[in-house]
């Protein structure tokens, strides 16, 4: 368990060790070990289901049941091979012809274990299985991407988490002003550096989630085709830049911070942030679906058919 005391108590000039907050890989189950981020996964689909489920049984739901089970599927496959597809086109290309894994499979493309998922790549896969829902079943994309993008953010926190308890993905060297400067075991350096892994959590994960189920929950943004799809995509990848200033860029990718200012996960995030501002102005500049408004009379003083 996280060592709260020690972050309570943490300052600048003595940094937290990761190795004294008393994290195991995984929990322990006899015959093997269940792993933090395979956990993370699990549970954020499983309460992506649960909410989804939840969800369509209010007014103005554009999908049913069966629907919600088929995207469940096709969304599971789409976060896995769109990820490590992203991953392997945006941020390590060298792995299609690297054959030197051990055990049973060697070409380190497939090895899923050993790390290597793009957020945007996953992002991607969970599109196409949306599209190919709608169009096989006739639903509206726009309408039924309003009511999935509610949900991705539990699975963005805990997948976050499970990054900082797996201690990866650190961040940048942190400054001297830094209140919660960790040392990773794994930095061959021994940087007191950000813990990104937290601030993802709370970015692209918490805040996230809080606006979205407020949206769905709290107002009538369901009744406006495409506004809560919208949303989410401006929040996660402003989340996502900004964030991506504080952490570590892969070491394969350093050069495009050099060149640029801006890491690779910056740039792929800038067409999001103008896509979702395009979709919420779009979505705000249509009527809604269901107003609530009283329908007005006809001339003849009868109402609606």
């Amino acid at each position: 368990m996280l060592d709260l005391l020690a972050l309570a108590t943490a300052t600048a000039s003595e940094p937290i060790y990761w190795r004294d907050l008393g994290f195991t890989p995984g929990i322990e189950l006899g015959f093997f070990t269940l792993r933090y981020y395979s956990l993370a996964y699990l549970i954020g689909l499983i309460f992506a289901y649960w909410h989804t489920s939840r969800m369509i049984k209010s007014p103005g739901a554009p999908m049913a049941q069966v629907h919600v089970d088929d995207l469940f599927f096709y969304c599971m496959l789409g976060v896995i091979l769109g990820g490590r597809l992203g991953y392997l086109m945006f941020y390590e290309p060298s792995l299609w012809t690297d054959f030197s894994g051990d055990g049973f499979v060697t070409w380190r493309a497939l090895r899923l274990w050993d790390g290597g998922m793009s957020f945007h790549g996953g992002l991607l896969g969970v599109v196409v299985a949306i599209a190919y829902v709608c169009w096989r079943n006739k639903l509206p994309f726009l309408r039924v991407a309003d009511y999935i993008s509610v949900s991705v953010g539990m699975g963005m926190l805990l997948g976050r988490l499970a990054n900082f308890v797996n201690g990866e993905l650190w961040g940048r060297p942190a400054g001297p002003d830094a209140p919660l400067a960790m040392i990773f075991p794994g930095d061959p350096l021994g940087l007191a550096r950000h813990p990104s892994q937290l601030y993802q959590a709370v970015g692209e994960g918490l805040i996230v989630l809080v606006v979205m189920l407020s949206l769905f929950w709290l107002t009538r943004a369901r009744f406006r085709t495409g506004l809560l799809v919208g949303v989410f995509t401006v929040l996660i990848s402003l989340a996502r830049f900004v964030v991506e200033f504080f952490r570590n860029p892969d070491q394969q990718l350093t050069w495009v911070v050099e060149d640029t200012g801006l890491s690779m996960g910056q740039w792929l995030t800038i067409p999001l942030i103008v896509l979702g501002l395009v979709v919420v102005v779009w979505a705000l500049r249509r009527p809604a679906i269901a107003s609530g408004a009283p329908v007005a009379a006809t001339a003849t003083g009868a109402g609606p058919a």
